[in-house]
Order: structure tokens, then C-alpha cells, then sequence
């Protein structure tokens, strides 16, 4: 590894995987009792854009097989936090929204671990934040992309 961008490369990789370990860890730690990062991830989605989704799409919106987002979602109905209905044109296929009881969750979810993550940038500053959202955004596009 004598090329610069190759040693400059493998740092940021190193850095990134770090950082979403213990943010994984930390955030999990704050979740209301139950409730992984995997359903807060599915909840907080169909919260934001507000329209029902395929599993099919939701399982490529967050790069898993499609069994794994069945256990997911199996999960989250048992929990009440999301509704499964047939497709009315096509028997074969199945739309998930979020229910009542999954927004309250979500918004639970976001109150126990919103105060850890912003302590965290307080921590760090603003400014230095803002300036790294940009490469993270670009990052994480141009990962989307190369699959």
C-alpha cells in the first residue's frame, strides 16, 4: 500500500466501519426496550416518505435479501408497528405501511437516543459536522452506485 490514495482510502474505510459500529452500539443501547436499529431504520423510512411500499422495495431501499426484511417486518407486525395489505390488482403482492402505533414507536425511538447522538455533535461542533456531511453524502452516492 505505497500509493497515497490507496493508505488515504483504507483510513476513511477504517474510520467509517468504526464509526458505524459504536453508533450502531450506542443508538441500540438507547432504544426503547425491544426495538432493534433494523425496525426504527423500516419505521422511521415509511415515516418519512409517507406512502406505502413493496417489501421487495423496502428490502432494496435498505440493500437486504428480501428474507431478511420478511423477518423484519413479521417483527414489526407482531409489534403493531406496521400494517401489511394485498395488492388489490395482484394477489402476489403485499404493501406495508406504518400504523399509529408504529409512528408512536418511531417517535419514542428518536426521544431516547436523540439526546446521546446530539451531545455527541454539540461535542464535536457544528461547523465541523456541516463540513463533513458532504463527503459522507457523496460517499455513501457513489457507493449506491457502484453496486
Amino acid at each position: 500500500m505505497s500509493d497515497p490514495t490507496d493508505t488515504l482510502a483504507a483510513a476513511l474505510f477504517s474510520e467509517v466501519f468504526m464509526a458505524d459500529q459504536l453508533a450502531r452500539n450506542r443508538v441500540s443501547r438507547a432504544l426503547p426496550k425491544g426495538m432493534e436499529i433494523s425496525h426504527f431504520s423500516v419505521l422511521n423510512h415509511l415515516a418519512h416518505i409517507g406512502e406505502e411500499r413493496t417489501p421487495a422495495q423496502l428490502a432494496a431501499t435498505f440493500h437486504v435479501t428480501r428474507g431478511a426484511m420478511t423477518n423484519t417486518l413479521s417483527k414489526l407486525v407482531w409489534a403493531g408497528h406496521v400494517h401489511i395489505r394485498p395488492d388489490w390488482d395482484d394477489a402476489r403482492r403485499k404493501f406495508v405501511f406504518i400504523s399509529p402505533a408504529g409512528r408512536a414507536a418511531r417517535d419514542a425511538a428518536i426521544g431516547s437516543f436523540m439526546p446521546v447522538i446530539a451531545d455527541i455533535v454539540r461535542a464535536i461542533g457544528d461547523e465541523k459536522v456541516r463540513g463533513a456531511l458532504p463527503v459522507l453524502r457523496e460517499l455513501r452516492a457513489r457507493l449506491e452506485t457502484e453496486e
